[in-house]
């Protein structure tokens, strides 16, 4: 897939709609420059897991897991789910799986393979 190419003869409707789609990608890769929510996106990248789950895996204090679970919330990245007393998540959409699968081939399928 080519890039597409930013000319000086784009109209205005045309640059702000690049601009809009600029901040939207900007503020999702805020939302996931962080390694602990990073982390959680990887985990929930093969399923849903509870709260509890999350703070095992990540060996992270509920409080810790539950701030960072809010954020990738805030940016609707993840879904919350209740069942009872116990809170489930799950990544919202496919854009969070593909990035998750992005990063794990440029960043950790060598590492896996060394090991």
């Amino acid at each position: 897939m080519a890039l597409p190419q930013v000319t000086d003869d784009l109209n205005d409707e045309e640059m702000d709609k690049i601009l809009a789609n600029a901040t939207v990608a900007a503020n999702f890769l805020k939302a996931i420059g962080h390694e602990g929510r990073l982390m959680i996106l990887c985990h929930l990248a093969s399923g849903e897991k509870s709260v509890h789950e999350l703070e095992l895996l990540l060996s992270a204090r509920q409080a810790a897991v539950s701030q960072q679970l809010s954020r990738l919330r805030l940016e609707g990245l993840v879904t919350p789910r209740r069942d009872g007393k116990t809170i489930f998540y799950s990544l919202t959409d496919e854009r969070s799986r593909a990035i998750i699968e992005l990063v794990y081939e440029l960043f950790c399928r060598d590492s896996d393979a060394a090991s």
